[in-house]
């Protein structure tokens, strides 16, 4: 294992009354090298590299909570230190078994340390794409810098892929990557296409120039945002003087997306265009910084053709994919730090989504409920025909009053239950409290109610209202107790509102 690697994930272990390992996670995989398969069944023992300290002997005789330095032994037989905290267990038998949580000892500098806090995040199941991403820091000699990476979760099943490169080293380069990364997290939010958000983000900095509180890092950071659709299986990207991705198709060829690369950010004075690519359901898109690619012996065009043959073979599991290029492409001291991401794509087929084109008349709101009724009894969703049939009926009503034709209408089955109507109006609408006397304006508000997230999403033709469900659990058998436990997806919003359940209309 590489001493190196900042794993963005923590090692967890249980081991039963015996002694023996029974789970295994993903973070402890990172940690020891040890697949699940190797792991579970093993003694614990044979993972110490060094005797337990007595004070950890004495806490396990008394069923006690215990945390302290333990020497770990890896899959290679090198001894890693870890911080590590034991949990009594009692398991159905009665028997006292150990949740253990280890994590490497924190000694780094304070630039590593904050770079390590801003990267954790928890990273929700994506139906559009699955992901692998490293960071890897320089030698400690030039210290951390600023690169970055991030998967957003958009609307209408859609997913934001990012990487970011800030100029030099050391804590303000990871203080200034944090407030680019929330800043195009808030961005992201609000929907708009890459080379739009890239404008904003790069406008945000020249604003922050002419008033003299830019952070040196801003000026001439780059980035690359992606945006992948697995619906229509579109990505769009554009590029703030960031490396092009390599995109490795499903017949094993590999290609660099071709880009128009705008200016790096802060730099100003030209635009920056998207690009829009169709990607075969399956493809792995390969989204990395300069320091992957390029050294002081290696220069940035040498290092991309290497990417290309380090691509170019079988593509196993994407952990697999993220350790192979990692030791291909940097040298045992690298003297610039690297961020990588990987993503396979999914595809959601005509069994996910179901469209109609709606004609601009008040008499239609009748049949798209009577549709969405149908095409949730195919999916086996009738738990949710009450509330999805009320906010159908509210925002087609309002898509006919105040917006232009041709209206859409859209639902799409994945982790979760999502409604879209979209016209060719460009105002957005906003949701407001009707008084008591007032005869509309309620329609929104009430979406908003009823649903865990909606929102706007501005179209080159119009724009998009959408609202998302929790997608109810499965009807219980009827031997068992009906439950009507509901839970909802993960992400960012712009507008939030708690979920209500209604009766039948």
């Amino acid at each position: 294992m590489s001493d190196n690697t900042l794993a963005v994930e923590k090692a967890a272990a249980a081991v039963d009354a015996q002694g023996v390992v029974t789970a295994w996670s993903r973070g402890a995989r990172l940690l020891l090298g040890y697949e699940p398969a190797e792991a579970i069944g093993r003694p614990a023992s044979d993972l110490l590299a060094a005797r337990l300290p007595d004070s950890a002997w004495r806490s396990l005789s008394q069923q006690e909570p215990w945390s302290g330095r333990v020497a770990l032994r890896d899959r290679d037989g090198h001894t890693v230190e870890a911080d590590v905290r034991a949990y009594p267990l009692l398991g159905a038998d009665d028997h006292i078994g150990w949740f253990i949580h280890a994590a490497p000892p924190e000694t780094d500098g304070a630039d590593l340390a904050l770079q390590r806090r801003l990267l954790l995040y928890h990273r929700p199941a994506q139906p559009a794409v699955e992901t692998a991403m490293r960071y890897l820091p320089a030698d400690p000699q030039a210290g951390v810098g600023g690169d970055w990476f991030d998967v957003i979760p958009l609307s209408g099943a859609r997913v934001a892929l990012v990487v970011g490169d800030v100029v030099g080293h050391g804590i303000h380069a990871s203080a200034t990557m944090g407030q680019l990364r929330s800043a195009m997290r808030t961005l992201a939010d609000v929907d708009l296409p890459p080379d739009e958000l890239l404008t904003q983000l790069d406008d945000l900095i020249l604003e922050e120039i002419e008033e003299g509180i830019e952070s040196a890092g801003e000026v001439g950071a780059t980035c690359l945002y992606a945006v992948y659709d697995p619906i229509s299986r579109h990505c769009t990207l554009a590029s703030a003087g960031h490396p092009a991705p390599a995109a490795v198709l499903p017949d094993g060829s590999v290609e660099f997306i071709s880009l128009a690369p705008g200016p790096p950010l802060g730099v100003g004075g030209l635009p920056f265009e998207a690009t829009d690519v169709r990607l075969p359901e399956g493809s792995l898109l390969v989204l990395y910084t300069n320091g992957l690619v390029e050294a002081h012996d290696r220069d940035i065009g040498t290092g991309m053709q290497e990417l290309v043959h380090a691509l170019a073979g079988p593509t196993p599991s994407l952990e697999a994919i993220c350790d192979h290029l990692i030791t291909a492409l940097l040298p045992e001291h690298p003297d610039d730090d690297a961020a990588l991401l990987v993503a396979r794509t999914h595809a959601l087929g005509p069994s996910h989504v179901a469209t109609w084109d709606l004609p601009a008349a008040p008499v239609i709101v009748a049949d798209a409920r009577r549709r969405t009724t149908d095409q949730l009894t195919t999916w086996g969703l009738q738990d949710a025909v009450p509330t999805t049939e009320l906010i159908v009926s509210e925002l087609v009503t309002n898509a006919i009053r105040h917006a232009e034709a041709p209206i859409q209408l859209r639902l799409i089955r994945n982790t979760a239950l999502i409604c879209e109507v979209s016209d060719a109006s460009s105002t957005a609408p906003h949701a407001r409290r009707a008084r008591a006397l007032d005869e509309g304006g309620r329609g929104l508000f009430l979406v908003g109610q009823l649903a865990e997230r909606w929102g706007t999403r501005h179209t080159p033709t119009g724009k998009t209202i959408w609202a998302e469900q929790p997608r109810p659990l499965p009807r219980p058998r009827p031997r068992r107790q009906p439950s009507r436990v509901r839970g909802g997806p993960t992400g960012s919003a712009r507008r939030t509102r708690p979920a209500a359940t209604t009766g039948s209309r």
